[in-house]
Parts: structure tokens; C-alpha cells; sequence
């Protein structure tokens, strides 16, 4: 296992398109979620959103970028026919996979917690004084459901970039993959707030990955939410394990 991490870590150093989504996915964050608070300026004080939630928006499209990096730990071997060679040097597929399976959210996580903390940074310095809320409106990590708002960002991102790997082994094409794991998370949202039943819209959302998993943002009327903080990370990650779980099998099963 060591040998494999060593030489997925080789991959990613010398891959110049991995080493620029890494620091994509801090600016467009925090890009998103300053432009998501400026828009949110109130005139009397009080928008009536939820300040951490709003703080965090940026996650909606970093997340996007995650896609992409995880996509291409695998897709870009798939498409060049260099995963051939990567099983010849390390037969076991299910070892290469845990591997980059590793090394995908280890980046991902060191990138999303960066990101994130920009994210309530920039809350902080700015709600305050754009007239949206109260004394309550700035994040502070010291508040409890704040901290567990950005913990469970920066873990919603890690378990979108293991989604998005298992897919991507399954599907050969990474621009496949990439479409398949965008439509998934932004598609199927869309359509529940296009739907008029309103149990049939809120079942959507409590299990849909995007909607499910960004329920751990909130910090304000929980009892209004389809699904709560954790539950909702937790289906995220039903959804991460089954995507790798079947990669893994298909993987095994099938000609690299």
C-alpha cells in the first residue's frame, strides 16, 4: 500500500492539471460565498437567512472543482490507456483504488478545510457591517453549530470527491463521469423544486447527495429541514461508499 500511495503521489505532483484545481477549489469557494454575502445586504438589519449557511455557499461550486480532481485520479489512466501499466506495476486493483481513493480525499481535505475557513473568515469580516442580522451574525468557530457546519463542509467535499472517484472508475470516459456526478448533484435538486407535491419534493431532497449532505450547514430552523445536519452527511456517505463500491467491483471485473 505504501508503494502504491508513493506512486499515485508521483501522479499527482507531476500532473499539472492537479496542481491547479488544487487551489481552484480554495479561490472558487470563498470567491462564491463573498459574492453570495454581498448580495445578501440587508437595509434595517435581518435578511432572515442563516448566517453560517450563507458564509459556506461557496461549497455549492467548489464542490464542482473536487469532481473534476477526483475524476481525472482515475479517468485520466482510463483515457490514455496508462492504467494498463499502473496494474501491471501493482495487480491489485482494489489496493490502487483504496490508494486513490487515499490520496483523493487527503487533498481534498487539505483543500477544503483551507477554503472553508476562508469562507467564515470572510463571514466574519463582512456580515457584521453589511446590515444582515444581529450580534449573532458573524460565525464564530466557538459556537457549536458553526463548528460543526464547517467540520461538516469540509467533510460534505471530502465524501463529494470520493462519490465522483467511485463514478469514475464505473464510467471509462471521464467527461461521462464528470456529467454523470454534475447532474447528480446540481440536476437533482432542480428537479424537486420544479415539482409541485410538496412530500414527493421534500423525499428528493432528504435523499438526493447534494441537497442531504449541505443539511450540515445549517444552523438555523432545523426542524424545518427535510433532513437533519448528520443524517444528511450520513446519506451523502451511503451514496460515496456505493459509488466506490461499485467502481471497485467493475474495476475488478473488467478489462483496465
Amino acid at each position: 500500500m505504501n508503494r502504491v500511495l508513493h506512486a499515485e503521489w508521483t501522479k499527482v505532483r507531476t500532473e499539472p492539471t492537479a496542481r491547479w484545481l488544487l487551489p481552484t477549489i480554495v479561490v472558487a469557494t470563498v470567491l462564491v460565498s463573498l459574492l453570495a454575502i454581498a448580495a445578501a445586504s440587508c437595509e434595517g438589519g435581518g435578511c432572515g437567512l442563516d448566517p453560517v449557511a450563507l458564509s459556506l455557499a461557496g461549497v455549492q461550486l467548489g464542490q464542482a472543482v473536487v469532481v473534476m480532481l477526483a475524476v481525472l485520479a482515475i479517468g485520466g489512466e482510463q483515457g490514455t490507456g496508462l492504467l494498463r501499466t499502473t496494474f501491471t506495476a501493482a495487480p491489485r486493483r482494489m489496493v490502487v483504488l483504496a490508494a486513490k481513493a487515499v490520496l483523493t480525499g487527503g487533498l481534498t481535505l487539505a483543500a477544503g478545510t483551507v477554503a472553508v475557513l476562508g469562507c467564515v473568515a470572510a463571514g466574519r469580516a463582512i456580515l457584521p457591517g453589511n446590515g444582515n442580522g444581529n450580534g449573532n451574525a458573524a460565525p464564530s468557530l466557538a459556537d457549536g453549530p458553526t463548528l460543526r457546519a464547517v467540520v461538516g463542509s469540509v467533510l460534505y467535499l471530502v465524501l463529494i470527491g470520493l462519490l465522483a472517484l467511485g463514478v469514475a472508475a464505473a464510467i471509462r470516459d471521464s467527461a461521462a463521469a464528470m456529467g454523470a456526478v454534475l447532474a447528480l448533484l446540481y440536476a437533482v435538486p432542480l428537479v424537486a423544486a420544479a415539482i409541485n407535491d410538496p412530500e414527493l419534493q421534500r423525499t428528493l431532497r432528504r435523499f438526493a447527495p447534494m441537497t442531504a449532505g449541505l443539511a450540515v450547514q445549517a444552523t438555523t430552523d432545523l426542524d424545518d429541514l427535510p433532513i437533519g445536519p448528520w443524517a444528511g452527511l450520513a446519506v451523502l456517505a451511503a451514496w460515496s461508499g456505493a459509488s466506490l463500491l461499485l467502481g471497485a467491483l467493475l474495476l475488478h471485473h473488467r478489462d483496465p
